[in-house]
This record gives C-alpha cells, sequence and structure tokens, in this order.
C-alpha cells in the first residue's frame, strides 16, 4: 500500500520508505526512520522505551543512550526543539509521542500532482536565487564605489548606474543558474552531495556562458581579448560554495537563526578565498583586468585596484575577492532559506 503520513511540510512514506520535507528527500537512517513510522503511527499515544527496543532494534540489545540518540536525530532532520516540540515530545522516564496533527494515513499524492508541486518549488528556488544574487550584486557595487576600488570618470550618477545595471544582471543571472542547479540537486535524492554537485554544475555553466559571450564581445568590438575575467572555474566554486552553505544551514537548527544566518556568509568566504588562491577573479579583479587591457577607457579604477590585475597587490586582491564570495553565497543561500521558510508556513 502507498499509504503517508503528512504533518506540516513533511510526508512519511512507510511503503517507500522516505520522508520528504516540501517534495524532497530527508536523510533519516534505516532504524531512525523505523522509529519515526512508529511514533506517527500511534498519533498522539505514547511509545515506551520498550516498545522501541522491541520493534525498531527488535530484541538487540541497547542502551538508552542508542534511543536519545535516535530522538535527537530525527528531531535535527524535523528541525524540532525538545525544549519546545513541535513534533516528538519527550514522557520523561517512559518514552516519547508525537504531537504534531497528523493528515493521514492517506494515499501518497498522485505522481503528476508530485511532479507539479516539484516544479513549483524549483520555480520558486531559481527565483530567491536569482533575487539573493541580484541583491547582492546592487550591495557590491555600492560598496565598490564608496570603498573607491572604481572611480567615476564619466559622472558619479553615470558611472553608478553602469556599475549596478551589470552587477545586478550579472548576480541574477549567476543566482538563477545556481539556484536551478541546487533545486535539481535537492531533487533527484537524498545526499548533500547532491546539493554540492547540482550547485557547481549550475555555477560552471554560468560561469563558462557568461566567460564566452564576454570574450568574444570584446574580440568582435575591440580586436583584443578581455584578459583573465571571471569564467566557469570561478562559477563552479561560487556553486559549490553555495551548495556547502546551503546543506549546513539546513542542518542547523531553526532556533539558532544567527548561525543560520551567517554559515552562508563564511561559505561563500571560503569560496572567495580559494578562488583567490587559485589565481581567479571576481568582478573587481575583472574590472581591474579590463582597465589594464584597455587603458583608454573611462573605466576608472584606482591605483591599488590597478596593482590586482598587474598582480602587485596580491592580498588586495584576496581580501575583496574573499569578500565577493561571502556576499554573493550568503545573500543566496539567505534567500533560499528563506523561500524554504515561506513554504513551510504556508503548507
Amino acid at each position: 500500500m502507498g499509504r503517508a503520513y503528512s504533518f506540516g511540510p513533511f510526508v512519511l512514506d512507510g511503503a517507500e520508505r522516505r520522508l520528504l520535507r516540501d517534495g524532497r528527500p530527508v536523510d533519516v537512517s534505516g532504524r531512525y526512520f523505523d522509529a519515526l513510522v512508529l511514533l506517527a503511527s500511534e498519533d498522539g499515544r505514547l511509545v515506551t522505551k520498550e516498545r522501541f527496543h522491541q520493534e525498531v532494534w527488535r530484541g538487540i540489545p541497547v542502551t538508552d543512550e542508542a534511543l536519545t540518540q535516535c530522538i535527537r536525530s530525527l528531531r535535527k532532520a524535523l528541525d524540532d526543539d525538545a525544549a519546545a516540540p513541535r513534533y516528538i515530545e519527550t514522557v520523561p522516564r517512559h518514552g516519547y509521542r508525537f504531537i504534531a496533527p497528523l493528515d493521514g494515513p492517506r494515499e501518497d499524492p498522485a505522481p503528476h500532482e508530485r511532479t507539479a508541486w516539484s516544479l513549483h518549488a524549483t520555480a520558486q528556488d531559481a527565483v530567491a536565487a536569482a533575487i539573493g544574487g541580484g541583491v547582492a550584486g546592487v550591495i557590491g557595487a555600492l560598496l565598490y564605489l564608496s570603498a573607491g576600488l572604481v572611480t567615476p570618470r564619466m559622472g558619479t550618477a553615470s558611472t553608478l548606474l553602469v556599475l549596478v545595471s551589470i552587477n545586478l544582471f550579472l548576480g541574477v543571472l549567476g543566482g538563477a543558474a545556481v539556484g536551478l542547479g541546487l533545486a535539481a540537486g535537492r531533487r533527484s535524492g537524498r545526499g548533500a552531495w547532491r546539493l554540492l554537485a547540482g550547485g557547481a554544475a549550475g555555477g560552471l555553466i554560468v560561469g563558462s556562458f557568461a566567460h564566452m559571450i564576454g570574450a568574444d564581445l570584446f574580440e568582435l568590438l575591440f580586436g583584443r581579448s578581455p584578459g583573465a575575467i571571471t569564467g566557469a572555474a570561478e562559477g563552479a566554486t561560487l556553486g559549490l560554495a553555495t551548495g556547502a552553505g546551503l546543506a549546513l544551514a539546513s542542518r542547523t537548527s531553526a532556533h539558532r537563526l544567527w548561525l543560520r544566518g551567517t554559515t552562508g556568509f563564511l561559505a561563500g568566504a571560503t569560496g572567495g578565498a580559494a578562488i583567490a588562491a587559485a589565481g581567479g577573479k571576481l568582478m573587481v579583479g575583472s574590472l581591474a583586468e579590463l582597465a589594464l587591457r584597455f587603458p583608454s577607457s573611462r573605466l576608472g579604477i584606482d591605483q591599488a585596484s590597478a596593482g590586482m590585475a598587474g598582480g602587485t597587490s596580491r592580498l588586495a586582491l584576496a581580501i575583496v575577492t574573499t569578500l565577493e564570495g561571502a556576499l554573493f553565497v550568503g545573500t543566496v543561500v539567505a534567500a533560499l532559506m528563506a523561500a524554504e521558510r515561506l513554504r513551510s508556513d504556508n503548507s
């Protein structure tokens, strides 16, 4: 029988042995899954420690600590809190009970319904990531000007408009591509490695595309290559960092908002530092390279920034690249977490 229990954003499918959150698989190991099914099947009734030992461990001698660890892992998977439980309540010295209202047991949704929901969630993730990337682009452009990394040579307002427009376009494009890759990874099956692979693939594709278009455009207009600007390697690294940040944020308790909020920025900083260590460039490094290659342009880069392109200020380039990576990944991860929370609240 394809029967499932539904509670909050989760669907617990005992026949298929899977736990879904908003249509996406949640990692739960074998015996822990059995324990969750047992709790849900009792629908608010006490499940004693003895029943867990008999029906989950099937008589295999285990300590109470094993059961405690089981419940702790289930709460983490459900984003639950022992102090203020929404799903699993502790009955001291006796056992546990499942306290969330259950919409079931019921038949598993039809395949076309699951597909429609998955596509809807994928579109939400892509839009959220695009918004996050766009926000990062706008903030970055404002910081470049305010910090003096880019100096206005054709009027402050004009420089600001051009720089914000370019950064916004690239941020939205990069965020959407990474978001689609992450969504595809999350919905392809279990395992954090799928998030990493999906994010890296999305970043690789958009980085390759942007570099190809940029290089061809400069060759066509000016007959010269733009040099070592952002490309596939940088895109893949930022996508990988976004996947890592999202995976870590998803495994962090919702009650630790400060930790969830900083996870993406830390992952992005790590990715940016890795790009700098490998000799790659993000926005400021690419602008400095363009200013060096096309000195007659109106692209104003201060001496420190120009030194980044010439290799005389590697430390400055590494610091700026690290901050750029933190800004992009941090805002994209935050936007994706906000989209997931919105789905949970509306489910």
